[in-house]
């Protein structure tokens, strides 16, 4: 079984498809944790329809997608947000495929398309109940830092000199 990172449009059905998963367990996630519940199909409607991608488009993104042996397992999405810094965003794998080398080598190949754009350094913020992503950033040499932005589901910010 081999991996591949390849750049993909934010609009195919595969960055579509991709999006709907991970939206659905980082949401599902929260709410199980804060209300005991998943989230309403109407609001996990909205939310999806709400953030397309269309910031990961070039010039000024990128959306990479993961296949494992193939077949789409994951997505990670960089956008330049000034000349020297660009935000990591939207890391996901399937869970079937987790554990397996796959989220270094997505995150590494985000690293490198933020280099293309002309990037330094990367940012990015996650939450507290995921501690798998705050793991591996941690293992890819992101550093824990002061907040970067307000997001509602913000709890911890990360940076990375790109050199």
């Amino acid at each position: 079984m081999t991996w591949t990172v390849t750049p993909e449009p934010y609009d195919s059905p595969v960055a579509a498809a991709l999006w709907r998963a991970y939206y659905t367990e980082v949401s599902d996630r929260w709410y199980l944790l804060h209300e005991g519940r998943r989230t309403e199909p109407a609001e996990l409607e909205r939310e999806i329809a709400a953030q397309p991608g269309a910031d990961l488009a070039p010039p000024g993104g990128r959306l990479l997608v993961a296949r494992y042996d193939g077949e789409p397992a994951g997505s990670a999405g960089v956008r330049l947000l000034d000349g020297a810094t660009a935000e990591l965003t939207r890391v996901f794998l399937h869970e079937p495929v987790r554990g397996r080398g796959g989220a270094p080598l997505l995150v590494r190949a985000a690293e490198e398309a933020a280099r293309s754009l002309g990037a330094a350094r990367m940012i990015l913020d996650t939450r507290g109940d995921l501690v798998e992503a705050r793991g591996l950033y941690a293992r890819l040499g992101y550093t824990e830092t002061a907040p970067h932005n307000d997001g509602r589901y913000a709890e911890h910010w990360f940076s990375k000199e790109l050199g």
